[in-house]
């Protein structure tokens, strides 16, 4: 199922790409309005979305749902039942070095260290 997501995925943001890249932006009239010719769209409604803007519609709709459904079966197939549980318990590898640092004599805990404030500390 994740890997036939993942294909769809693939081609819809090509599509979408593609799409995008094809289609006329409003600015591109800018110019007859200002020299030569008169263009009402630029500054004005442009009325209903013709074929292309549509289906890119479509496709981004597509796109960002594709999206979810992909990262929620990512996180649920990384994430099983089990591990929720075991969240307290430490890895196995971390008891050994924790075992191993227990069992060694401690170096010369019992010196007695001088208790000096920070005023004592600043030299004058």
């Amino acid at each position: 199922m994740y890997n036939i997501l993942l294909g769809v995925y693939l081609l819809v943001s090509l599509g979408l790409i593609g799409l995008v890249l094809i289609q006329q932006g409003k600015g591109a009239d800018m110019g007859a309005s200002f020299g030569s010719g008169a263009s009402n769209t630029v500054f004005g409604s442009s009325g209903s979305g013709n074929f292309l803007t549509r289906s890119t519609a479509v496709l981004a709709t597509l796109f960002f749902v594709i999206s979810l459904a992909l990262g929620h079966l990512s996180t649920k197939s990384t994430m099983g039942s089990n591990e929720w549980q075991d969240l307290g318990k430490t890895p196995v590898s971390t008891q050994k070095v924790t075992q191993a640092a227990s069992t060694k004599a401690p170096a010369a805990t019992s010196s007695k260290k001088e208790k000096t404030s920070p005023a004592e500390q600043v030299p004058e």
